[in-house]
């Protein structure tokens, strides 16, 4: 798993994620998702690259939108691939975190 801050200057950031949300890959976003969520007011994350998403990848992106959400911010997952928007849907997860199409709309909902 990759993660890819395109921007962090605003109080928005903008991340990319490529490769699998496993075990693995959620080791490699904990830590720097879990910073960003402590220092911004907001959070888009561009699902587009991400392949394949576990259970412990949804553990990750819950919690750093609990932890926006607790300081009045938000996370917005931008494009993610069928599967990985199947597997955000039957989980649930698309009711604690809003799932855009674009990061246009995902812009305009964090605004």
């Amino acid at each position: 798993m990759q993660i890819i801050i395109a921007d962090d200057s605003g109080s928005t950031a903008r991340v990319g994620l490529v490769g699998k949300l496993d075990i693995a890959g959620a080791e490699e976003i904990g830590l720097p998702l879990a910073t960003l969520a402590g220092a911004k007011q907001s959070i888009l994350i561009d699902m587009s690259g991400v392949t394949f998403i576990a259970s412990i990848g949804i553990r990750h992106l819950v919690m750093a939108t609990k932890a926006l959400n607790r300081r009045g911010g938000k996370l917005v997952l931008v494009n993610p691939t069928e599967l990985v928007r199947d597997v955000l849907e039957t989980s649930g997860v698309t009711q604690l975190i809003p799932v855009m199409a674009t990061e246009t709309e995902a812009l305009a909902l964090l605004r």
